[in-house]
């Protein structure tokens, strides 16, 4: 385990476009200047579906989407020493990603950061998948650059 001890948390990512091809992407606001596509733990015994649009409704308030491909790998990264033993309780080291890629299929206007208290995000935007790494933290990155190949054909 790369370096540490604890177990990896089972999570789903999210990589929306929009009719214009372009993604979703959120600034984190318990960081300011971190953005991140919409992810977020896998409940013990849930499928990847349901985690997925449970997680699109809890982030962005909306699960407006079609599913369009589930990456086959799952992807991980490890947390910071910074950060280890801060997040989630101090039960994982990082987290293991299944990714999937679904267009949205509502309008900018079904998008409410608040339907979820306390919300993830504080400001939204849609970007060139190709752009999403200027935005991603460093340790995310190397998971959001094989994120961006295995979609780059959607």
């Amino acid at each position: 385990m790369a370096g540490h001890e604890l177990p990896y948390r089972p999570c789903v990512g999210i990589v929306l476009f929009n009719e214009n091809r372009a993604v979703f992407v959120g600034e984190r606001i318990d960081s300011p200047g971190a953005w991140q596509m919409p992810q977020g733990g896998i409940d013990e015994g849930e499928k990847i579906e349901d985690a997925f649009f449970r997680e699109l409704r809890e982030e962005i308030g909306t699960d407006k989407a079609e599913i369009l491909k589930i990456y086959d790998k799952k992807l991980r990264y490890d947390l910071p020493p910074r950060l280890r033993g801060k997040l989630w309780d101090g039960k994982w080291g990082g987290q293991e990603q299944t990714w999937v890629a679904a267009r949205f299929n509502g309008t900018d206007t079904d998008i409410n950061l608040n339907a979820h208290i306390p919300p993830e995000f504080q400001r939204w935007q849609w970007v060139k998948l190709e752009e999403v790494l200027n935005l991603i933290v460093p340790f995310k990155r190397n998971t959001y650059r094989k994120v961006i190949e295995a979609f780059q054909d959607i």
